[in-house]
């Protein structure tokens, strides 16, 4: 059985990313680890560790991006909250009967960790994204 180890970092939508970067690090003092292009995802990110987990912020490259068209019917903020899981396959199958999950099978993002996301309509809107990390 597959569990669920803490949370690894909450997502957060934002429209300009250089802009936002400059809140989370000159205004809370927050040291950034970098930015990071998913391609497949058609975003880029900005990652700021807090303790033992991270916020990541998530900006649109593409208008036919999931963020891009999160932004435009909700606005900027809080996108989803991002579970650390020992075995993303594992804990996949355990739950897919119960949830729908947005990809058929975990994505790999650069090679570095297997993420998924639990559909919001099962958690009272709230958007979980499930995430093995293969390299820290």
């Amino acid at each position: 059985m597959s569990k669920i180890l803490k949370i690894d970092h909450l997502g957060i939508a934002v429209s300009n990313l250089e802009e936002a970067v400059k809140f989370y690090r000159d205004v809370l003092g927050l040291e950034l680890e970098g930015f990071e292009d998913i391609p497949k995802q058609k975003v880029r990110v900005a990652m700021f560790r807090v303790g033992e987990s991270r916020i990541e912020l998530v900006e649109a490259t593409s208008e036919d991006s999931a963020i891009y068209k999160y932004i435009k019917s909700r606005g900027e903020g809080l996108h989803h909250i991002a579970l650390r899981v020992d075995d993303i396959r594992v804990f996949s199958r355990e739950i897919a009967g119960k949830v729908d999950l947005i990809y058929k099978e975990p994505m790999d993002i650069l090679g570095e960790r297997l993420i998924n996301f639990i559909h919001p309509k099962h958690s009272k809107g709230v958007m979980y994204e499930l995430v093995e990390r293969i390299k820290e």
